[in-house]
């Protein structure tokens, strides 16, 4: 392994900020770093070589690449924190914007949704990952709620019940069981759970996250996170009677006085069933 590399998994061990989760993204993250660096030619690095010619080189690369707005300012979060750690702050800007890095956008009207087939599925060989799948089409799930999964616990009837350690902000939340689809996809989750998670009795969640990873990706599907946008825009035309900006329906402003509190209505209770706080968010994911 190589010096960088080694001394930011020490470091990552030596300050457990957030959940597991978080650090585990913070310490894959930092990996995926460490070996771009080496790409680029900075051979022979330690945590604390970090200069601010090496964030420049990393974020070119990256806006380069045409990476989501999103991921490159996670990953900047994810710099400034080793920055901190080795107590070298100053080498990387305050401001992504010094970077040339432009602001997230949000509302788009473009529809990121996104669907697996039956043919999909079968290309993924872990039954627990295509579980996890199938719950994230059927429910709106994030990968990791999916996949912490437990049957046993979540099925109250009529409704799932997230548990706070799956979701993401650490907060409870119900999600409507309304069709006899989705009944059939918690069938086959209970079926294949027993009285636990879908997560393999031999691994942690860590291990199975990365079986998740590899599986999908030889299996061609990225970009899962559209299967959340999927079920918003699903979810709001059978609230209202009509298609979201996103799904090609009519913006905002066209609506009727009366349209538009159906529209703000149905609005509410997506982002409650997505488990976000802020209506607003729901126009990642409908349009406006």
């Amino acid at each position: 392994m190589r010096d960088l590399n080694y001394q930011l998994k020490q470091i990552c061990r030596r300050n457990r900020d957030g959940s597991y989760a978080t650090q585990a993204k913070r310490m894959h993250q930092l990996m995926l770093i460490a070996n771009q660096l080496y790409e680029l030619g900075f051979r022979g690095m330690k945590a604390r070589s970090l200069k601010p010619k090496h964030t420049e080189a990393l974020v070119k690369g990256w806006l380069r690449q045409e990476l989501a707005i999103g991921t490159i300012k996670n990953r900047m979060a994810v710099l400034r924190w080793w920055a901190e750690k080795v107590n070298k702050q100053s080498v990387v800007a305050r401001s992504n914007h010094y970077y040339g890095i432009p602001d997230r956008q949000f509302v788009t009207n473009t529809s990121k949704a996104k669907a697996v087939s039956t043919q999909d599925l079968e290309k993924i060989g872990d039954p627990y990952v295509r579980m996890s799948l199938e719950l994230q089409q059927a429910f709106g799930l994030r990968r990791e709620e999916a996949i912490k999964f437990s049957p046993g616990f979540a099925d109250r009837g009529d409704h799932l019940t997230l548990k706070s350690t799956w979701t993401k902000g650490g907060k409870e939340r119900d999600v409507p069981v309304r069709t006899d689809e989705q009944r059939e996809v918690l069938k086959r989750a209970h079926q294949l759970a027993v009285n636990g998670s879908l997560i393999s009795g031999d691994r942690n969640y860590i291990q199975q996250l990365r079986v998740y990873e590899r599986q999908t990706t030889n299996a061609g599907l990225s970009k899962l996170h559209g299967l959340r946008h999927a079920y918003a825009q699903a979810r709001y035309e059978k609230l209202t009677g009509w298609k979201a900006p996103a799904a090609g329906g009519p913006v905002s402003r066209t609506l009727s006085p009366g349209q538009k509190v159906m529209d703000r209505q149905a609005r509410r209770i997506i982002s409650q069933e997505l488990g976000h706080i802020r209506e607003q968010i729901s126009s990642v994911y409908l349009g406006r």
